[in-house]
């Protein structure tokens, strides 16, 4: 049975070029099954690989993240493939520390980032769905010299080296993608518009638009994986997946590798105006803000704040709203508790959409058939999709080639507990 379905042609359409789409291509280009000569694999892409949060997460890689069936394999395979693809000069793979700091902000001596004074305003912030282990306490490491050590209340392990890593999450989707390409994979940058398929017949074909002409085109699929993020169910309804908007900076300073989160208390008096104005207070002076901030091997410091839904999902990411005076804020707040942030440069501001999936049951992500056959999903990872995209591709190309995951055990997040799957 196997062996007939590898030999018979396959058409594999991926739907979204983030990091869990690229993965995907990628370990399809590298199953023993895939022939070039026999099998298409086509990637569609709205925009451009990574424009979406794959271009603009954090990059942390934990062994102690979730869910636990597929980190382990994941985190596994983030290593070979920087070992076999020299990730290091590519994409920024590196082992960190990880810790939790409480600390107490201070008033800031200098003008923030826009060069506006800053709101700490509203409760309209949501906690990012990231579950944090709880951190083993210890002394403030000598070499964590880059946060004020006046400021510095407590500090607990999160992570070692040994089971702490990062990438750069834009640069490991795009050099993924291109090395897909590399063993034959082909990526179109054109907007899904429809997927034709019946629950008898199964797929059957894919329509896109073409980003540079804008002409219609549809082409034959044997196999559709649908990994568009928080855009999923905008081309297949079915998909119980809703998003949340994430804002985040990007702080040119070079300091020791580690991954910080934080629990920041902010002087009473810490209350300033940003653009959005007094009507949109998001703290309320003296509330705990807790901001997170991932150095960089390339001599940046990554921070990101807490999440809102002020802006439903835009039709694309190129669409996606990003409001500066909440990248100022997550400035701000670190500065309150570091000098060395307060006189670095902020070279970007961005804002993303996170896929969650919209279950009472708060499962996530989706891995496997949608019970239209030839039909498979990848999505709803929320902060944890690129340090599990590796497994996810890796499951994904044995789905779609050997009918069932393989390499591990991803009962619980097969879609039928969240999606009506007939028998």
């Amino acid at each position: 049975m196997a062996s007939e379905t590898y030999q018979n042609p396959r058409n594999i359409v991926i739907v979204g070029g983030g990091v869990i789409g690229c993965t995907t291509a990628y370990f399809l280009t590298r199953h023993p099954a895939f022939n070039p000569a026999i099998h298409k694999i086509t990637l569609l892409e709205a925009q451009s690989i990574a424009s979406g949060a794959s271009g603009k997460a954090g990059g942390l890689l934990g062994l102690w993240a979730y869910p636990a069936n597929i980190v382990p394999l994941s985190y596994r395979l983030h290593a070979e493939l920087a070992q076999e693809h020299d990730g290091a000069k590519r994409w920024g793979y590196r082992a960190l520390h990880c810790g939790s700091v409480y600390a107490t902000g201070k008033l800031l001596r200098a003008k923030p980032a826009s060069g506006e004074t800053m709101n700490a305003g509203t409760q309209q912030w949501k906690k990012l769905p990231k579950t944090k282990k709880k951190g083993k306490a210890a002394r403030i490491p000598t070499d964590l010299d880059w946060l004020d050590s006046e400021s510095m209340l407590d500090y607990s392990v999160m992570g070692t080296p040994q089971d702490t890593a990062q990438v750069h999450p834009y640069l490991f989707t795009n050099a993924i993608a291109e090395l897909a390409t590399e063993k034959g994979a082909q990526i179109i940058l054109g907007a899904v518009k429809g997927i034709d398929y019946s629950q008898s017949d199964g797929v059957k074909s894919v329509t896109y638009e073409d980003k540079a002409t804008k002409e219609s085109h549809t082409i034959p699929a044997t196999d559709v994986v649908l990994a568009a993020g928080p855009w999923t169910n905008s081309i297949f309804p079915e998909a119980p997946i809703k998003a949340i908007r994430a804002h985040s900076v990007v702080i040119k300073a070079d300091v020791s590798p580690y991954a910080i989160f934080t629990q920041i208390d902010l002087p009473r008096n810490f209350s300033t105006l940003g653009k959005a104005g007094m009507e949109e207070r998001r703290h309320a002076p003296g509330d705990p803000v807790n901001p997170e901030m991932y150095a960089r091997p390339d001599g940046t410091i990554y921070a990101c704040g807490e999440g809102d839904e002020l802006i439903p999902l835009p039709a694309s990411s190129d669409l996606v709203v990003c409001d500066e005076s909440r990248c100022d804020d997550i400035y701000n707040y670190l500065s309150s508790i570091s000098d060395t942030i307060s006189n670095s440069e902020v070279t970007a501001k961005q804002a993303c959409y996170l896929p969650l999936v919209d279950s009472d049951s708060d499962r996530g992500p989706i891995i496997g058939k949608t019970g239209v056959p030839g039909i498979f999903i990848a999505t709803g990872h929320t902060c944890w999709g690129v340090q599990n995209s590796c497994a996810t591709g890796k499951l994904m190309s044995e789905f779609v080639f050997d009918s069932k995951a393989i390499s591990a055990d991803v009962t619980g997040s097969d879609p039928k507990h969240v999606m009506d799957i007939a028998p």
